[in-house]
């Protein structure tokens, strides 16, 4: 559970875009996200491999 210390004087709206912001750094959204479905551990690998590939053409391109 987040739990955000409202300051004196503090505008709602700063307190909420500090409740958000930490909740995006916790990747509590993302583990919910993936925990709605289930994939497969050969699609999961596949998608690794892809993401590695990809990014060796980047580094190949930046090199030349």
């Amino acid at each position: 559970m987040l739990i955000i210390p409202i300051k004196e004087g503090e505008n709602i709206d700063r307190a909420l875009k500090r409740y958000k912001r930490k909740f995006d750094k916790t990747k509590t959204k993302r583990a919910l996200q993936t925990g709605k479905q289930f994939t497969k551990p050969s699609v999961e690998n596949r998608a690794l491999i892809q993401k590695a590939q990809y990014v060796q053409r980047l580094r190949d391109q930046a090199s030349m």
